[in-house]
């Protein structure tokens, strides 16, 4: 396992308000149960308060491998046509005082994040999949990569976000 930091050069005076933990993972493409995922979410997200799932899911029973978190996901374009039903293309939320954006992503990498705040507007962070590449980038871009399937990467690998008075990225790689 590896693990690559960021802490976001953005801040806002929340003193009060509790930092959350955010699991992040995207691009899992399983159909359902799937052991080798089980045990990645169980081994590194037993802590978080919620997770994001950033698209690709292919099927809407992978959510069930979370638990009794709180999971809040997008679709993708792999995605099955009830998985595109049922869940949105974007979402946007504010965690303390931070304006998030979570979506799949789409077409080549190549500019992908210049696309991505042309789509979603001006926000503090934007957690995106679809590139099967790890991605931290500043304030804006975070890209867990993908937790199961190398078809386009080097790795597999998953995110935390933490979001208190400033937001920390970390990716944590697996061969």
């Amino acid at each position: 396992m590896c693990f690559f930091d960021l802490t976001a050069n953005k801040s806002k005076n929340m003193a009060n308000e509790k930092r959350v933990k955010i699991g992040v993972l995207s691009d899992t493409h399983v159909s359902g149960f799937d052991e080798n995922l089980k045990r990645i979410i169980d081994d590194n997200f037993s802590d978080v308060d919620m997770i994001f799932h950033a698209g690709d899911l292919v099927e809407l029973s992978v959510l069930t491998l979370f638990g009794d978190k709180e999971v809040r996901a997008v679709c993708g374009n792999m995605d099955s046509r009830r998985v595109k039903e049922e869940l949105p293309e974007q979402l946007l939320m504010e965690i303390n005082g931070f304006k998030i954006g979570l979506i799949h992503g789409w077409g080549s990498p190549e500019g992908i994040e210049r696309k991505l705040v042309a789509k979603l507007g001006p926000l503090d962070c934007i957690v995106f999949g679809h590139t099967h590449y790890r991605s931290i980038d500043g304030v804006y871009f975070f890209n867990p990569g993908t937790a199961v399937d190398k078809r386009f990467a080097k790795s597999r690998s998953i995110g935390i976000l933490e979001v208190g008075d400033d937001i920390a990225g970390r990716i944590i790689t697996f061969k």
